[in-house]
């Protein structure tokens, strides 16, 4: 099945029509209302929030009180493992395996040359489309999208507040970042780091970004308006002001469950993503920083939802509280030690799950009744659904040409029936499949991993190899792309801790080869 006729078979019908209301001057003062969007994203953040319990001390009373006001979709994943190639599907509505756009180290803009953002699709339907922070990653900006956005179009994200002296190297004018709590390793990337900072909250960058936005909540807008708001925490360094510390004191800090020898009935390519990056968790056991990383985590979630606090009670207080959808997501989740791993860039369920939460009030074009209000929808749903979603609420033209399908069943109705599995890409010829039930994973080299999520939430126990699961996993394949478009190197340039995809098996075997030696990869593949 190609990978375009796999779309249409997992696309869902969206659900239309009109409210019927007598005609009285509330009804159709109401009826006048467009529909306006509040897009929130929070970087890094899995499932350590109270209203999916990934963690029993997380303090997120704004996301609680949001999920008791909203559709919370417990079980979303990303479509990626990796900001970049996550934002990239979410934002342009084209999966990794239909686009090519499959990791960091791509400049995405040069990847998708003839793209439609969903910034873009609302300013062509008479959207005002303005925003602050990260919705993109990095500098890979999108002038296209927006109207207005801040600190500028060529620069999305505000300055981070660094309590470090940058020192320069002599002559070379480089600037050198100095870790504070964790000792850096051999291909660390330079920000894995936590501390407290004896600062106060408008000296982040995230309440700048949301200052913006609430200001534009408070104006008078003459048309619908798309606002994004990108709330870079947790994402490192986990340096936020020191009363989130305080928050979790360390001698109390619970640690993840993890399995000892959790590895072994894993692949040596699963492994190798296990230790990417030199072998965070070993550094981080050396330097008895466990608890201190936990511990940072812990507070920039506790901060970052002060943050989307401040900015929800700002929609509360404008004239557009009624008639404003309201979306909360993160890119992908993270992992803090759980099979000796750290960060994302895995295939893992704590890596994958995402955040997602959905409030559209009575009154929005393309769901008249509403969400429901506090019910948690434990269909599995995917990142990649936002966009069709978004355009589906606001009543504006389906787009056939973007993959994922409308949720607004599942706003309607979170116990509608809802069979449709969550595809998910690492790098290049890597796919998870996630149904409620199972997680099945293949890896490049071949090798792969079972996962019956009735009895193993953790993922402990690997059940590929046995063969009395033989047809439940040609059952799973079935839903893998079969030819997934290429990744294409572009114009960016590599980082020293940058880890470079395999672009083929040819060149995962090549790897192998010679050791696997990065360096020689970058070299031969990537210069």
């Amino acid at each position: 099945m190609s990978v375009r006729s796999r779309r249409k078979f997992l696309k869902s019908i969206g659900i239309g029509g009109a409210a019927l209301c007598l005609p009285s001057f509330q009804c159709q003062r109401t009826q006048k209302k467009p529909t306006n969007v509040l897009f929130i994203s929070m970087d890094d953040l899995n499932d350590w929030i109270e209203p999916l319990g990934g963690h029993p001390q997380a303090r997120t009373p704004h996301l609680s009180r949001f999920a008791g006001e909203s559709v919370n979709f417990t079980k979303t994943f990303c479509s990626s493992p990796m900001c970049n190639p996550s934002r990239t599907s979410l934002m342009t509505g084209l999966a990794p395996y239909t686009s090519g756009m499959y990791s960091n180290y791509q400049d995405w803009r040069e990847v998708i040359t003839d793209h439609k953002s969903i910034g873009t699709y609302f300013r062509e339907h008479n959207y005002y489309s303005a925003g602050a922070g990260k919705i993109f990653h990095y500098h890979m900006v999108d002038p296209a999208c927006w109207d207005e956005y801040w600190p500028s179009q060529q620069k999305n994200m505000p300055d981070e507040y660094l309590p470090q002296n940058m020192k320069t190297e002599d002559g070379s004018g480089q600037n050198i970042y100095e870790t504070i709590n964790m000792p850096e390793f051999e291909d660390m990337y330079k920000m894995f780091d936590w501390a407290s900072l004896d600062i106060d909250d408008p000296l982040m960058g995230d309440y700048k970004s949301v200052e913006y936005v609430a200001k534009q909540l408070q104006k008078e807008h003459d048309r619908p308006f798309f606002l994004a708001c990108g709330i870079y925490r947790p994402h490192l360094p986990w340096y936020v002001p020191k009363k989130y510390f305080d928050m979790f004191p360390l001698d109390s800090i619970q640690l993840p469950k993890i399995l000892e020898n959790d590895l072994d009935d894993l692949s040596d390519r699963a492994v190798d993503i296990a230790h990417r990056g030199g072998g965070y968790h070993k550094h981080v056991l050396e330097a008895g920083q466990w608890k201190k990383g936990v511990q940072g985590y812990l507070a920039s979630i506790a901060f970052a939802d002060a943050m989307l606090g401040k900015l929800l009670a700002a929609l509360e207080k404008s004239r557009y509280a009624e008639n404003t959808v309201v979306v909360i997501w993160s890119d992908h989740g993270w992992q803090l030690g759980e099979k000796e791993h750290w960060r994302k860039f895995s295939l893992w369920e704590n890596i994958v799950r995402s955040v997602l939460m959905i409030k559209a009030p009575k009154g929005t074009t393309g769901l008249p009744g509403g969400t429901q209000r506090g019910i948690p929808c434990h269909r599995i749903v995917s990142l990649q659904d936002i966009y069709p979603t978004l355009i589906d609420l606001c009543g504006l033209p389906p787009r056939k040409d973007i993959d994922g399908r409308s949720l607004v069943p599942l706003l309607e109705n979170p116990s509608a029936e809802w069979n449709f599995p969550a595809i998910t890409t690492y790098d290049f010829g890597e796919f998870s499949i996630r149904t409620e039930r199972w997680r099945y994973t293949v890896y490049i080299d071949g090798s792969e991993e079972l996962y019956d999520h009735t009895v193993d939430r953790e993922e402990w126990y690997n059940l590929a190899n046995d063969s009395q699961y033989k047809s439940i996993k040609e059952e799973l394949a079935k839903y893998i792309p079969p030819n997934p478009a290429p990744l294409a190197r572009t114009s960016l340039k590599l980082q020293p801790h940058h880890l470079p995809p395999f672009r083929s098996k040819e060149e995962y075997d090549d790897w192998l080869k010679h050791g696997k030696d990065y360096n020689y990869l970058k070299e031969k593949y990537w210069q």
